[in-house]
């Protein structure tokens, strides 16, 4: 914590008196039954831009808070999961920290950072961690982070737009084709790795005010009709999305885009959003009953079998 508070790279609110006993008074309040736990920005070793001054500092923390949160699972049965956190982007460490996650501390999945550095997760260079996710059938939740050119874009902190913007970035990063004719083009990461679960933050953030750039055309007709076998729209509506810090704008074009909400899953960014605030909202969107039952509950179940 105190390597994060001094990169000023934690946020609004870098300090939150977070206890697992306050966080399941909380939850009980909005009666939530099981939380995930995973890290957010900026995740571990990119306390500055240089990752490799940090890199052995990385691996320790990473395999630190695995195995906080996983005691807190055991200690506080039913009530916490675990998304395991990765010492990214040291790849043979991170390969390494998954085999652990997974076969040791039983990790309900993975939770990635957007970028790190200049690289998003659907690029090359990760690979070797999404065939290894793809071989486990693993579920991997991306929290936003900000890359060295948008720390303070507009003399803005990154949490007012960049960090939303980042997970766009993410989503085409694993939705784009190598270059060249159709034919012949490199298959995406979505479509190479049809095992792994990615589950967005923020309703995909600033997705669906670039829907049109990033997933292709999303016309009326587009949207009303299966989409094609691995096209960008077919892997756009098999990814799940959070409700954490949507509002009445994002929230109807997210369901339209996604023809339905059987890919909505409940988030708040809680202790950093209000968990009570986000479900009490979300009765305020014109969802049915069905449909919020499926936000609140049974959409998340479909991908985390093992809490029903």
């Amino acid at each position: 914590m105190q390597r994060t508070l001094a990169s000023g790279r934690a946020g609004f609110q870098p300090l939150q008196n977070w206890t697992p006993a306050k966080a399941i008074e909380d939850m009980d309040k909005a009666g939530i039954e099981l939380s995930m736990l995973s890290a957010t920005q900026p995740a571990v070793g990119w306390w500055s831009d240089d990752f490799q001054p940090d890199r052995d500092a990385a691996i320790r923390v990473a395999r630190e808070m695995n195995d906080f949160a996983a005691k807190l699972v055991s200690d506080y049965k039913g009530r916490f999961g675990l998304f395991a956190l990765l010492p990214l982007p040291d790849i043979d460490a991170s390969l390494k920290e998954i085999a652990y996650a997974f076969d040791t501390l039983k990790a309900d999945g993975v939770g990635l950072m957007t970028s790190y550095g200049n690289r998003y997760i659907g690029e090359a260079m990760f690979q070797p961690v999404l065939e290894e996710l793809n071989r486990r059938n693993a579920v991997l939740f991306s929290h936003p982070t900000d890359g060295p050119c948008c720390h303070s874009l507009g003399g803005q902190p990154p949490a007012t737009v960049e960090w939303f913007t980042d997970t766009a970035r993410a989503i085409l990063s694993v939705l784009v084709e190598g270059p060249g004719p159709a034919a012949t083009r490199a298959p995406s990461a979505a479509t190479r790795y049809p095992n792994i679960t990615f589950v967005w933050s923020h309703g995909g953030g600033t997705l669906i005010g670039v829907a049109q750039r990033v997933i292709g055309t999303v016309s009326a007709d587009d949207l009303s009709k299966p989409p094609a076998p691995n096209s960008r729209l077919y892997h756009a509506r098999r990814f799940y999305y959070d409700t954490a810090f949507t509002n009445p704008v994002v929230m109807p074009g997210l369901t339209r885009l996604l023809g339905g909400t059987s890919q909505i899953v409940l988030g708040s960014d809680y202790p950093f959003g209000n968990v009570a605030n986000t479900v009490d909202g979300l009765r305020t969107l014109g969802f049915s009953d069905q449909d919020l039952r499926g936000i609140d509950r049974e959409n998340a179940l479909r991908i985390l079998p093992k809490y029903r």
